[in-house]
């Protein structure tokens, strides 16, 4: 695993933009092409068997989490409690997740969360990447690969849903309307799903009804809304005034409810209570001063980085944010890997429950936020 520094395509916006990524240089520089990471092959293995193993057991953890009635150590509120052991006994199919790992090229790859719930640099990964990698390394390069099938596997993943429900049912497409880039990834899904023979149409969250005589959600058009994929959280949908209706609404939402017990912190000690020791692993506890050496604290639900603490033994270092009162844990500190005075961490997808590619992020501090880098990579 090594750094490689490079020269920018000169027509890189643009080719960029082609593709619908328009949120390229938020906050200055997002998608950052003048460095990239070569892999080795056996990296490259390593890194798929890891993400492999990694999600079955998080489903063991989910198994447990359900059948020993643990929710109330991840703050899930009570009324949703039964709503998600439903949806865990039910299996209900999901579309995808991405690992954040601490990976050196080396040493195993380690978990620091599993965005199970809304992962967001999608496009960047899948599309994006991919037309750099054609453009940028291929003609120099034509044996030099890359780990990613997300594209193909995002197709084939909603070609399976799609027959399991009514058929021509529209799924309705939905995140926060202010945020560019949860639409631009929406977008993209969208995008794939419409190739997989969905009949999609986009709404914005805050322009969601519901109809009290149907006891239905509806669109602006008062059609129903059956199937909802969104990107926003299932903890807030929970908060909200009409968080209480998908308890009773006839309605499938992707990611499932299930997911709530994935995309929690809380997910880490439990991971490491059954199956301590593991290489992919670190040591986690729900109580403080239980991890030994240096430490990171993370709330239950935070997002991007927010409200995460490193504690070395020279230093502190902790990003601003709202989360924390919903509780927190504690996790052994891996390392981050560093080249030059970047740090780097890999987000690992799933799609359904398949490895499928990574996506590469830089920043200057090692707690990985939304301004952090996104660099591409390649393997040979």
């Amino acid at each position: 695993m090594d750094r490689e520094m490079r020269t920018p395509r000169p027509d890189w916006i643009a080719q960029c933009e082609s593709v619908g990524f328009s949120y390229h240089s938020i906050d200055g520089t997002y998608w950052d092409e003048s460095r990239c990471y070569r892999f080795t092959a056996g990296e490259i293995d390593t890194l798929e068997a890891a993400t492999a193993e990694l999600a079955a057991r998080c489903l063991d953890a989910a198994e447990h989490i359900v059948a020993r009635g643990r929710m109330a150590e991840l703050a899930i509120p009570l009324a949703w409690r039964e709503r998600v052991a439903e949806s865990w006994r039910a299996r209900t199919p999901s579309l995808m997740g991405r690992f954040d790992l601490a990976f050196d090229g080396s040493a195993p790859p380690k978990l620091l969360e599993f965005n199970a719930d809304t992962p967001t640099a999608l496009l960047e990964a899948s599309v994006v990447q991919w037309h750099w990698l054609q453009q940028a390394v291929a003609p120099t390069e034509p044996q030099a690969d890359q780990f990613n099938s997300l594209h193909e596997k995002l197709i084939a993943n909603w070609r399976a849903l799609n027959v399991t429900w009514s058929s021509n049912t529209p799924v309705h497409f939905t995140c926060a309307g202010d945020s560019e880039e949860d639409r631009g990834n929406l977008d993209y899904l969208r995008d794939v799903a419409t190739q997989a023979g969905v009949t999609t149409k986009f709404i914005a969250i805050e322009d969601i009804g519901w109809n009290a005589e149907r006891g239905a959600f509806v669109d602006l058009d008062e059609d129903e809304i059956s199937v909802l994929a969104k990107l926003y959280p299932w903890e807030w949908f929970a908060a909200e005034a009409f968080g209480a209706h998908l308890l009773e609404a006839r309605i499938r939402v992707l990611e499932p409810a299930w997911k709530m017990l994935l995309s929690n912190k809380g997910l880490l000690p439990i991971l490491w209570e059954l199956f301590p020791e593991h290489e992919n692993l670190l040591p986690a506890s729900f109580a403080p001063g239980a991890i030994h050496g240096d430490w990171v604290e993370k709330p239950l639900l935070s997002r991007e980085g927010a409200n995460v603490a490193i504690h070395r033994r020279d230093a502190t270092i902790a990003a601003p944010g709202d989360y924390g009162t919903e509780g927190r844990i504690y996790q052994a500190y891996a390392p981050i890997p560093r080249f030059g005075d970047d740090y780097v961490t890999i987000g690992s997808w799933l799609i359904g429950d398949e490895p499928a590619g990574i996506g590469l992020r830089e920043d200057q501090s090692e707690i990985t936020r939304n301004t952090s880098r996104f660099v591409p990579h390649y393997f040979v």
